[in-house]
């Protein structure tokens, strides 16, 4: 799984920057920093989960794949939060995918140190629990946001939700993985990617997007963005 990179995992990611000085020395000897690559697949459906993944940069892709083949994004985990918390407090097996949506590095910790470290910290355990909480609410938005809201403010805060990740206004998405993330036809993102640009809130060019008027994509946007923004801030109290 890449190379391994040298970083400051206390400051790099969210989860372990909540942990105590005493409850991150129980997992600091065994954390390790790897390279994230675009497009990579971390996990398949029924692979058990032997590592969790807690990003620096980069952003993770968690996604429902249906028997024709189709694939909806549910989740992204970046910076914030981190992947496989549920893996140490019940089943092992993943049931949806996990692939890198954009470049960057992660620490991993092997499941069984993780769970080892919750069994002598309740308030460790605490905190994990709050991540999980955190990503099971982004999911259940994501599922309402592609039933009801029109694929351009789906699209708006999905672009949105990526820059809070990626901490840029620049990033590559191909306009299949576009498609994935937001539960709709290619065509459809075509279209309105186009029409965004039209509008000068974005600028789209072979997969290289640029946010131009980040306001103005905000207002276009549906409410989700705003919605999964204010629980994480309050399950994981993000200043």
């Amino acid at each position: 799984m890449g190379h391994l990179l040298r970083s400051d995992p206390r400051s790099a990611n969210g989860f372990l920057a909540a942990l105590s000085a005493e409850d991150f020395e129980l997992i600091r000897p065994h954390l390790r920093t790897v390279e994230l690559r675009q497009s990579e697949l971390l996990f398949q459906v029924g692979q058990p989960f032997k590592q969790v993944y807690m990003p620096h940069r980069g952003i993770i892709s968690i996604v429902v794949r249906l028997a024709d083949g189709e694939r909806v994004e549910i989740a992204m985990i970046g910076h914030d939060s981190m992947l496989g918390a549920f893996a140490t407090l019940g089943d092992p097996d993943s049931i949806n995918e996990a692939s890198i949506l954009l470049d960057g590095a992660a620490s991993v910790l092997d499941v069984e140190r993780l769970q080892a470290a919750l069994n002598q910290s309740t308030a460790m355990r605490a905190i994990l629990v709050r991540h999980g909480q955190a990503l099971f609410a982004q999911a259940q938005q994501s599922v309402a946001c592609n039933a009801f809201h029109a694929v351009e403010r789906r699209l708006a805060r999905c672009l949105l939700r990526v820059r809070d990740l990626c901490g840029s206004d620049s990033f590559v998405i191909t306009q299949e993985v576009l498609a994935e993330m937001i539960g709709a036809r290619r065509n459809s993102v075509s279209l309105v990617a186009n029409a965004l640009q039209k509008a000068g809130l974005i600028h789209y060019s072979r997969g290289h997007i640029e946010i131009s008027d980040l306001n103005g994509l905000k207002e276009n946007s549906c409410e989700c963005y705003g919605a999964v923004k204010s629980q994480y801030e309050r399950l994981l109290r993000f200043p």
